[in-house]
């Protein structure tokens, strides 16, 4: 999904001046009336950062953010008030949100946080496609190319692999290169870089 700014108000007009505000910098944005309604249409896939509002009708934002967090959402949350609740930021800073700005918001503070938050949407994105793209690969290994390819990144040699795995050298040669192929890797050494990039490990993939 493309990237926006979801913004969560019961106030109309603040709605209508953050959108404004947020469309004539050239920040995409949607707004919802209440927490209810952005709930009903929310999507795992969906990206960007959310503008909320702390206290609305009906959910507040706090219960919205629990209920994202639930959800494991992984967009930037700003949180707007119009009440200075200082116990209440600590809270949901602590909780993972990102900023806790007093409304009327300060344009440049407004649009700093919004920016900063889309740019962490972004590259949580960047390492989940990374991440995803590695799995993909890993994924269209054999059971044996698995195994060499756990043994060559412990740094044994062809033939100490053979002996291990009872298999000629000829084929480890033909496995290790099949693995280096379907990986995207030239060598050990670009083999063990790109799987520290992961969370999952040559040996338990």
């Amino acid at each position: 999904m493309k990237p926006l700014v979801h913004i969560i108000d019961d106030d109309a007009a603040i709605r209508d001046a953050l959108e404004f505000l947020l469309h004539t910098h050239g920040i995409a944005n949607q707004s919802w009336p209440d927490a209810e309604h952005f709930l009903l249409d929310y999507r795992d896939s969906m990206r960007g950062c959310v503008l909320l509002d702390v206290r609305m009708t009906g959910m507040t934002g706090p219960e919205c953010f629990d209920v994202l967090h639930r959800r494991a959402c992984r967009m930037p949350v700003i949180f707007l008030t119009g009440h200075g609740d200082v116990p209440l930021a600590v809270d949901v800073l602590r909780a993972g949100a990102i900023h806790f700005i007093e409304k009327p918001p300060q344009q440049a503070l407004l649009l700093s946080a919004v920016r900063e938050a889309l740019q962490r949407d972004a590259q949580m994105q960047a390492e989940v496609d990374q991440h995803s793209g590695l799995a993909e690969r890993i994924n269209q290994l054999s059971p044996r190319e698995r195994e060499v390819m756990a043994l060559v990144l412990e740094g044994k040699l062809n033939k100490v692999i053979a002996d291990e795995l009872d298999i000629s050298m000829r084929t480890v040669e033909v496995h290790r290169s099949n693995v280096f192929d379907k990986m995207g890797v030239r060598s050990a050494v670009e083999l063990a870089t790109l799987l520290s990039r992961s969370p999952d490990r040559a040996g338990g993939a």
